[in-house]
This record gives C-alpha cells, structure tokens and sequence, in this order.
C-alpha cells in the first residue's frame, strides 16, 4: 500500500505549514480517522486525536471498522461474481487500504470498471498514486452533496456508461450528510440518474435509541439514523435479501469471524437495492 511519505512523497512537505492540495490539517478527515482505526499509516494527529475520542465514546470500534470492509467486500463479489454488474462506483471512497473495492471486483473479472469519487484531496492523490496504470479504475474528485454535478462529470462519464447497469457504493458516507442537506433527496438524486438493473448498496450507522447511541449523538457530527430513517433511502428500490441487516448478517461469509455479540456491531446496517 503507498504511504503518504513513501509513495506520494512531497505532497505534504511540513504538515504544521500550510498544506498544498487544499488539504485541511487543522480538522480530522474521516477517511483519515477511519485509516487510523484500521491501522493504517496515512493520518495525522488531528485524525488520531479524533480517533481516540471515538475509541473512548465507542469501545471496540475496530471490530465495527473492520467488519464494515468485510461486508463491502461481500457486497462487491455479490454484484460482480453474483449479479453480473461490470461497472461499479464507489462515492466516499476513502483512502486506499486492503481489499479495496477495484481489488476485490477484479478478482472476479479484471475488466470490471470501477470509478472512486471523493471531495478529499488526500484520497484523491493516495488514489490516482495508486491507480496509475490501472486502466479500468478512475478516480474523480466530487461532491456527494452536489448530485447532478458528480454524474454528470466528464471523467465519470467517460470511464462508466450510465446507458448500462451499474453498481452504486455508498458505504460508510451517508452518515456524514446532515439532515438539513437532506441525504434521501441526494440518494434520490444518484438514483434517478442510474439506469434500470443497477443496485445500490449502503452501509449506515444505527441510533438504538440507547444511552450509548445519545452520547454519541451529542458528541459527533456523524448522524446516527434509525433503522426507518435509513430504509427511506431505499425508497423505490427492490431489496435484495437479507434485506437491511446488521452488517455482520448482510450474506455472511463462513471464513469471516468476528465477535458477533460485540455490542459495537449493533451500530450499523447494511441492505443492497435494485432499480426495477
């Protein structure tokens, strides 16, 4: 995997300076926080200060984090091995860690096209770094809360035929939009521009309604949705089964094994929609 300091080296020169790329080192980054909770290399204090403040409010986060790759995976083998899709587009991408989503797809069938889109210019440049000579696999810089702009970009529209099925990835991003930026009319959005036979997948985390869902509520920005909240976006869409599930029970994977009764991974869902 690059390194912010091995395979993009001189993107950020002094990280107390200012940053180049538009790159804002004074807020933590999800895609940032979300690579430290995995382990990874390419974060910041500010992102591990937030991380640790999420371990705190969270306990066992990781289990959570790492069972969120896992059913993206799945998800991934589902569309491309099972379903037959052949183009894939993955909004929120975050930065580039194992088991990304052109990896997974092209183990199925290295023709798959997989376009990432992301409005951090950290992940763009860790992405397009990474992808160079992978002509199957774009990477475009774009705003979820703009979506008419984002399908409609050039570089999208070049690399994914929206007259064909396609696979719309919104994992682990919708919690991020505020209600008041209304995050069902901007997957509305995204869907209508898709054509018939595409599917969507979302990964969003739960409010339980308990104490622990209440202190999280009044400690983070990310909004925690209820399970009716976030059926709405699949509002129009077939389910497929199982259905929305915890994301431990989205078509498990025998070989995968997790702390299934870890409190943690009652905190998000996971569900897979077809346009009719």
């Amino acid at each position: 995997m690059l390194s912010l300091r091995d395979g993009v080296r001189g993107v950020v020169a002094d990280v107390d300076g200012e940053a180049p790329y538009g790159l804002n080192l004074s807020e933590a980054s999800p895609a940032r926080v979300y690579d430290y909770l995995l382990g990874g290399k390419d974060n910041f204090a500010v992102d591990r200060a937030e991380g640790e403040r999420i371990r705190a409010l969270m306990p066992g986060v990781e289990i959570g984090v790492r069972a969120q790759r896992a059913v993206l995976g799945r998800v991934v083998r589902f569309l491309v091995g099972e379903v037959g899709l052949r183009q894939l587009i993955d909004i929120g991408t975050g930065l580039p860690t194992a088991e990304n989503v052109h990896q997974v797809a092209h183990s199925v069938d290295p023709e798959v096209r997989v376009a990432y889109v992301d409005n951090d210019p950290h992940v763009l440049v860790h992405a397009r770094a990474l992808l160079a000579r992978n002509v199957n696999t774009l990477a475009v810089r774009a705003d979820l809360r703009e979506p008419a702009a984002l399908m409609a970009d050039r570089e999208l529209s070049a690399h994914v035929d929206l007259k064909r099925p396609v696979g719309l990835i919104l994992c682990g991003i919708l919690h991020h939009i505020q209600d008041e930026d209304d995050p069902w009319h901007i997957t509305k959005q995204l869907v209508a521009a898709l054509p018939p036979g595409s599917y969507v997948f979302i990964h969003h985390l739960l409010n339980l309604g308990d104490e622990q869902s209440r202190n999280l509520l009044e400690a983070r920005t990310t909004r925690y949705r209820t399970k009716d909240e976030i059926a709405r976006f699949f509002v129009g869409l077939e389910m497929i089964e199982p259905g929305l599930v915890g994301v431990p029970d989205w078509r498990p994977d025998p070989e995968q094994h997790f702390q299934d009764d870890h409190p943690v991974l009652r905190l998000a869902v996971a569900g897979v929609g077809r346009k009719p």
